[in-house]
């Protein structure tokens, strides 16, 4: 239900609307829904470790409608009802109210049918291994993998997820909501904008919107760094409009990316080959040749047959590989193929003492997580993510700029790993 409006004293106004966990309530964590996969560090979404909230820009519809909302659980146990905080909006239609409900239960996976797959691993995990101590990350792993708001924007990160450190997918997704900054930007200020607009930015403007971009960021991850986390933040402090970084949009529409040029996006973006592939998607959801909807309606049924005929459907736009085909099924609430790269060999390896190759990994993570079946990717990255927080700390309350040390070579070396993250503490 929406709740009380305020005034944030800046002449904007908020409101609250309550979002009930209904059969999700016993258990959940907003931190681990959130905090359980890398795309939450992907911009524009902003998860603050010290008031255990997490916001972004959301695109509502019909009319359309961009505001940003901020997200957080009551700190008590027996919480049932999550507090969205919706700034920009002075008041939300039944139709706004929907579609941001909808976004919000779709990025933290608050469905039934999610529902009943978080229970159903839990219990095989239980089944499994009891109360073995060596396993209590496979138990404390919530179940959930944090997702977008859209599938358009799972779509378009998991390109960005390919072939490269997670450094450079942190800076490609940064740099295209700053691009859907300068696009409505423009938009707004032109009473008519032409169809085919193209933004352009001048080299020396872009220079200097990208050096308060990082004086901003720095700001606040030295806050994130020198403060410890406090789970007694007030309801003034919530109430307060996060904080903007300069220049940061919501994360582009397939709308705003169809007319681009290619070279001038994979420029701006710093995207490479991905530029081709990004636009041919946008494009072809414009176009009505990739029916987004119809994707998300026939991913309902997650059975092996519905999953071979997305997987074939996703396979004909071009780019989807494997790899990613596997990790947008992921998205989609498929957990029985696990997204194999280097990585995973690394990780195998690491790990589980199993030198495999490119051409064997598929076949080795099946023979090791198939005591799981079907939730082989669920028991797969909760051990991942163990390691990853074993490696880097509590990824939940790591700095902003210690995001970029995340990669496969930190995880391979424990003490360059620490080095680096004391080191950029200490610049901060």
């Amino acid at each position: 239900m929406a709740k009380e409006q305020e005034n944030n004293g800046n002449g904007s106004s908020s409101l609250l609307v309550e979002l009930p966990l209904r059969e999700a309530a016993e258990g959940f964590e907003l931190e681990k829904a959130i905090c359980s996969h890398g795309l939450f560090m992907l911009a524009p979404n902003h998860w603050d470790p010290i008031s255990r909230s997490f916001s972004r820009p959301l695109r509502l519809t019909s009319p359309p409608l961009t505001v940003t909302v901020r997200i957080s659980q009551p700190p008590t146990s027996s919480s049932s009802t999550l507090y969205l905080r919706v700034y920009g909006a002075s008041s939300l239609s039944p139709p706004h109210r929907h579609s941001l409900l909808n976004q919000v239960s779709r990025m933290l996976r608050l469905s039934e049918s999610e529902e009943n797959k978080v229970r159903e691993f839990r219990s095989i995990v239980e089944a499994l291994h009891g109360e073995e101590e060596a396993t209590e990350y496979l138990r404390s792993f919530s179940g959930r993998v944090f997702r977008s708001p859209t599938l358009f924007e799972d779509m378009v990160k998991c390109i960005l997820l390919c072939n490269c450190q997670f450094s450079r997918t942190l800076s490609m997704a940064k740099a295209l909501c700053e691009l859907q900054f300068e696009i409505q930007h423009q938009i707004s200020s032109s009473k008519a904008a032409e169809d085919d607009f193209i933004p352009k930015t001048p080299a020396g403007k872009e220079s200097k919107r990208k050096l308060r971009v990082s004086k901003v960021s720095m700001r606040l991850e030295s806050k994130f760094t020198e403060s410890k986390v406090d789970n007694s933040v007030s309801d003034l402090q919530l109430s307060q409009e996060p904080l903007d970084f300069v220049g940061m949009g919501s994360f582009p529409s397939p709308e705003e990316l169809a007319n681009l040029d290619e070279s001038f996006l994979a420029k701006r973006c710093n995207l490479g080959y991905r530029a081709s592939r990004i636009l041919k998607l946008a494009q072809g959801v414009v176009q009505g040749n990739i029916q987004l909807t119809q994707l998300e309606e026939d991913c309902k049924e997650t059975s092996f047959s519905s999953y071979d005929k997305l997987s074939q459907r996703l396979r004909q736009i071009d780019g989807f590989g494997p790899f990613t085909c596997a990790n947008v099924l992921m998205c989609m609430g498929f957990y029985h193929v696990i997204p194999a790269d280097s990585e995973t060999i690394r990780h195998l390896k690491q790990v589980h003492s199993k030198s495999c190759t490119v051409q064997t990994v598929g076949r080795d993570v099946e023979l090791i997580y198939a005591k799981y079946a079907p939730f082989q990717f669920l028991a797969y990255w909760a051990e991942m993510w163990h390691f990853y927080g074993q490696r880097f700390g509590k990824l939940s309350e790591l700095p902003v700029s210690d995001y970029k040390l995340m990669t496969a070579s930190n995880m391979k070396n424990k003490k360059i790993a620490t080095r680096k993250r004391s080191k950029t503490s200490a610049e901060e």
